[in-house]
């Protein structure tokens, strides 16, 4: 699958960044009972964090690209925790976090972002359950965090 995801990638213009290391006390990822939990990813370009609220001073497409750019560093810590994709039976769960301004109601679209990468990088195995929740402020003040729940086949 890995090789796959790679060609998929190359063919959308994109790479997996480096896996960012944690900035406070937990770990990327916690493998339990054939469910990797990967913990919130922010939205890196250009070596830094993508950074402003929805609503206020970044528009809907920039959010969107923060979002899918948290989709690929969650990618990226996948294969870092598995040593390849080739354990990812599915993609369960996205837990979508928009900084957003109080009247900004897109945080769904925002959410899409990530939703269809997922999707274009996994096919079918990449539909999954998600919430899309506009919060204040977020680490970093990043834009978007989004953390996953990934159904993994054993080693």
């Amino acid at each position: 699958m890995t090789d796959r995801i790679d060609r998929k990638l190359a063919q959308l213009g994109l790479a997996l960044p480096a896996p960012a290391a944690p900035i406070a006390s937990y770990v990327p990822a916690v493998e339990s009972d054939g469910v990797l939990y990967v913990s919130g990813q922010l939205p890196f370009r250009d070596g830094g964090v993508m950074t402003g609220r929805l609503g206020e001073d970044v528009d809907l497409a920039f959010g969107q690209e923060a979002a899918q750019r948290c989709a690929l560093m969650i990618v990226a810590q996948v294969k870092a925790a598995l040593g390849g994709l080739h354990r990812v039976e599915r993609i369960l769960k996205l837990g979508v976090f928009v900084s957003s301004a109080g009247d900004f109601t897109d945080q769904a679209k925002v959410a899409n972002g990530a939703s269809d990468l997922m999707f274009e990088l996994f096919g079918e195995a990449g539909r999954h359950a998600r919430s899309a929740v506009g919060v204040p402020v977020l680490p970093l003040g990043a834009a978007v965090e989004i953390d996953a729940i990934i159904q993994i086949a054993s080693a």
